[in-house]
């Protein structure tokens, strides 16, 4: 049986008049509704994509009840930079099961690569994660990641939470009236169905993977380009995640402590907290093993729900996609219809380096008899070592299928990184196939280059050009940015053969050099080259500009010695 955190009381008196004047600072300036932090905070939404700037809501866990216990009064390893407010000694140690720390590293590593600006920590995630469940109540997990048993919060019926009715048909809570906070991360459905991730590479994302919702955490705290190295900006992150102020304050106390030092311990083995933010006795009802406290639930059982149950909802299902589950007690949706996904005609996938695709991704979902399959949703997900990513800058999107039972992709943008790219399309919440799409990302060309002036390009010799070459790329007649370039001394019109005598470039040891190879053309198409030099040889030499695509320049270079009139220069072929 599924392991229910306790139903959340309305919380008593605060312990302390400081605490108490937070929650009400708290609940006067944040009321629900209201986004966090006012003008420049930013909330999240429910909704089945990302939700915009500033949408109020109830956070990632529909402030669901978390762990309230303080880290140890003795950091594992003090440091001068120690936090100087009050820390309480509380049932909580520095070590973390070796599965769940690997998660939290893991998305960090990812989070570092899709999102640098955020700098986001894995002991953010830590300290959530043991706020949130005790670490996965203790570890409790298998090998792939998946906890034991579904950590299903109670349902968040407006008694003492936030109101939020089903969104997911129970399929993640197993609860069709309300929804509740799933998984060692606490997601509510509504918010896992955009923010929910594939942490583990198994084709699935399931809220009570340790992986999943790690990576799912790391993306929701880096939303809205929260930069979470800036104080501001990680308060406001982590009051998206649960709307209070002592949540606010228990997780950086977390947050502090593994910074200073944390081990490995195997998993299984870890404690839970002993104090939970919806306690209303000192004495609580004892609970199994990694199960967590509870309180008892004296409410009527509702229809259709597990009797004595303490969440409310329904019996929770086994995890997502693992076999074995309790036999289902709601009607089946229309993501249990699915059997496979089709390319709904994609076309070929070309884009070059840092425009967008002009081609769309488009998926069916199919039932076994081929019917389509409507209100499903359908994530894709761009694979690999690539910068590509679709517009807004994440590399994973979630799209609900129409009446037709197609998903469209949102617009993929290249990156800089050329070659093949690979798209996966998987059905959220069902193991079915994927459908993995190429697109091809091509290198920026341009097909005319010409100098940006006319000034003669003479030296005298062992001197220096008194001029700089300049030239400017363009592409159908507009600047082509970015675009590879090389410049070459070659030693006639029809010899591209490199001149080992007359002009040249130095390179970083003042050394001269006869090629240049890596340039780039900047935002507005334009290059200008280093400073050319002159040996003792006189006459009139050649420079070849090349740019990716074919386009070539060829400027004449006179080394003579003064007084010597200087013929016109050659403009460009």
């Amino acid at each position: 049986m599924a392991a229910h955190f306790g139903r959340r009381l309305r919380k008593g008196a605060a312990t302390t008049a400081v605490a108490a004047a937070a929650v009400a600072a708290l609940s006067a300036s944040q009321a629900p509704g209201v986004p966090i932090g006012g003008q420049d905070g930013r909330t999240s939404s429910g909704a089945a994509t990302e939700p915009d700037e500033g949408t109020g809501d109830p956070g990632a866990t529909g402030n669901s009840p978390y762990y309230t216990d303080l880290p140890p009064l003795n950091s594992p390893n003090p440091s001068p930079s120690a936090s100087s407010g009050p820390v309480v000694q509380g049932a909580a140690e520095a070590g973390i099961p070796a599965t769940v720390l690997d998660a939290y590293k893991k998305a960090e590593a990812a989070l570092r690569s899709s999102r640098p600006g955020c700098h986001l920590p894995w002991q953010l995630l830590a300290a959530i994660g043991k706020v949130e469940s005790g670490q996965a109540r203790g570890g409790r997990v298998d090998a792939d990641g998946t906890t034991t048993s579904p950590i299903i919060g109670p349902q968040l019926d407006g008694n003492g939470f936030a109101l939020i009715k089903d969104t997911d048909d129970g399929r993640y809570d197993g609860n069709s009236a309300y929804d509740n906070a799933v998984g060692p991360m606490q997601f509510i459905p509504s918010t896992w169905a955009w923010a929910g991730r594939d942490g583990n590479d198994d084709g699935l994302e399931d809220p009570n993977n340790i992986y999943d919702a790690a990576l799912a955490a790391g993306h929701y705290l880096c939303r809205f380009d929260w930069d979470l190295s800036d104080r501001a900006d990680l308060r406001r992150a982590i009051l998206s995640y649960n709307n209070s102020t002592e949540y606010l304050n228990t997780v950086l106390s977390w947050l502090e402590y593994y910074r200073k030092g944390t081990h490995e311990i195997p998993d299984g083995t870890g404690t839970l907290p002993g104090s939970r933010s919806d306690a209303r006795s000192t004495n609580p009802t004892p609970s199994t093993p990694g199960a967590g406290p509870s309180a008892p639930d004296t409410r009527p059982s509702k229809p259709g729900t597990e009797p004595g149950g303490k969440g409310g909802g329904t019996k929770p299902p086994a995890s997502p996609g693992t076999p074995g589950g309790p036999p289902s007690t709601t009607r089946p949706t229309p993501t249990d219809t699915v059997d496979r996904l089709e390319n709904a005609g994609t076309g070929k996938l070309t884009a070059t380096a840092g425009e967008t695709f002009t081609e769309r991704i488009r998926t069916r979902a199919e039932t076994d008899e081929g019917e389509a399959v409507a209100k499903v949703r359908i994530r894709f997900t761009v694979l690999g070592d690539t910068d590509t990513v679709f517009t807004g800058g994440e590399s994973a999107a979630t799209v609900l299928t129409d009446g037709s039972g197609v998903a469209v992709a949102p617009p993929l943008r290249a990156g800089e990184k050329t070659g093949d790219v690979t798209v996966r399309a998987t059905v959220v919440g069902r193991v079915v196939p994927g459908l993995a799409y190429r697109a091809t990302v091509t290198e920026r060309v341009a097909d005319t280059v010409v100098r940006t002036g006319d000034e003669a390009l003479t030296c005298t010799p062992g001197g220096e050009f008194a001029h700089r070459v300049e030239v400017l790329a363009t592409r159908d007649g507009a600047a082509a940015g970015k675009v590879a370039a090389t410049a070459t001394l070659i030693a006639a019109a029809d010899d591209t053969a490199v001149n080992d005598e007359g002009p040249y470039f130095k390179d970083a040891d003042d050394k001269p050099v006869r090629t240049l190879s890596g340039l780039l053309t900047d935002a507005d198409g334009r290059l200008r080259l280093p400073r050319l030099y002159a040996d003792d040889t006189t006459g009139t030499f050649l420079l070849r500009v090349t740019t990716a695509g074919g386009a070539t320049l060829t400027v004449e270079l006179t080394v003579a010695a003064a007084g010597t009139a200087s013929p016109e220069p050659t403009t460009g072929t």
